[in-house]
């Protein structure tokens, strides 16, 4: 789980970075997909999981918090590029 996590989180990285970067909707899109099944993950490593740490929560927690404002920026620069599309 946690190496398929890594992945995701990799895969989901690229394509959110080389979205803004080129100022492209798909591979922003893909990444806003992406975090969902990251934060299934985080939240299964945060509450459903048998023993969590103290550390595992509250940086389970930061990642939550980090793929929500993601989640939002990401919505507002889709909105952006669409914008841009139709000038």
């Amino acid at each position: 789980m946690l190496l398929l996590s890594l992945g995701i989180e990799v895969v989901r990285l690229f394509f959110g970075t080389k979205g803004n970067l080129c100022q492209r909707k798909m591979p922003l899109a893909i990444s806003v997909a992406l975090t969902f099944p990251s934060a299934v993950m985080a939240s299964y490593y945060l509450l459903l999981q048998t023993y969590v740490l103290r550390l595992e929560a509250i940086m389970n927690g930061i990642l939550l918090l980090f793929c929500g404002s993601e989640l939002l920026l990401a919505a507002l620069t889709l909105a952006a590029f669409s914008s841009m599309d139709r000038i």
